[in-house]
């Protein structure tokens, strides 16, 4: 038996990963990846949206790598991570030109509907800024069982998308930063009252790019997708380990916008 050794933000644990192309009904390709639990199926499925890209969001933002790297092994969860229009990252560049939150209702439905295709279980919406405002404008299909939401802005979402998630009934769970810069919890619970199902959860000391706080962040949203697993998750591992070299990202931790006037 192999002696155990800490999770580190680098640390890769053992599970099935596969690039993939999402094809979108505007015909464009968007670079992916799926990453499945080794040695069993997936309970639930987590389908990331990427924080701004014009700011350095990428499928490959830090909170989703580590969810890639970690949750198909200890939660059982399968993760598809991709860069939606004119994103681009290590694994490469999706096609098209940033919309503004606009055109990318295509991406969106593109990831949905490639999860549906490969009977993926439980699809959930995972959201990080930018990507809070597709989920909540673009993610009201009748496959995707709720969302969660790292520092929604509200930026792009309206009351009238707010209201569709209300009418919905789905689960809504909005995980707001204490110090966030954009929307911080008092003004959150205000701005999702309208939706009786939503939970805010303040994160005392967090910031909107959550550095510091992944773990908390990853325990947040196994507890909503995958309940029956107990949480914290681990913070070792006894068997194989891979370490990703991050390097590449040390300019690309900035996953927000400017604030508007």
């Amino acid at each position: 038996m192999t002696d155990a050794q800490v999770i580190r933000g680098n640390s890769i644990l053992p599970a099935r990963r596969e690039p993939l192309t999402l094809h979108t009904a505007d015909g464009l390709d968007l670079v992916g990846e799926i990453a499945v639990p080794l040695d069993r199926d997936p309970v639930a499925t987590m389908i990331c949206l990427h924080p701004l890209p014009t700011h350095g969001g990428m499928m490959d933002s830090h909170l989703f790598r580590k969810a890639s790297y970690r949750l198909p092994a200890l939660a059982g969860l399968a993760v598809l991570r991709f860069n939606t229009r004119g994103t681009s990252s290590v694994q490469g560049t999706s096609q098209g030109t940033f919309d503004e939150a606009g055109d990318e209702r295509f991406d969106v439905a593109a990831a949905i509907e490639h999860a549906d295709f490969e009977d993926l279980p439980d699809p959930w919406l995972v959201g990080w800024s930018f990507g809070t405002d597709l989920a909540l404008r673009y993610g009201l299909d009748p496959v995707v069982h709720g969302a969660v939401l790292l520092s929604p802005p509200l930026r792009y979402s309206t009351d009238a998308d707010l209201d569709a998630w209300a009418g919905s009934g789905k689960p809504l769970t909005a995980l707001v930063p204490e110090l966030d810069d954009y929307l911080r919890p008092a003004e959150a619970r205000e701005r999702f009252a309208r939706v009786p199902q939503a939970e805010v959860v303040a994160v005392d000391g967090a910031k909107h790019l959550w550095v510091g706080d992944s773990e908390r962040v990853l325990d947040e949203v196994v507890q909503r997708l995958v309940p029956g697993v107990a949480t914290p998750l681990p913070t070792t591992w006894d068997g194989p380990m891979e370490k990703a070299d991050s390097s590449a990202y040390a300019d690309r931790t900035v996953a927000a916008f400017e604030p508007r006037d």
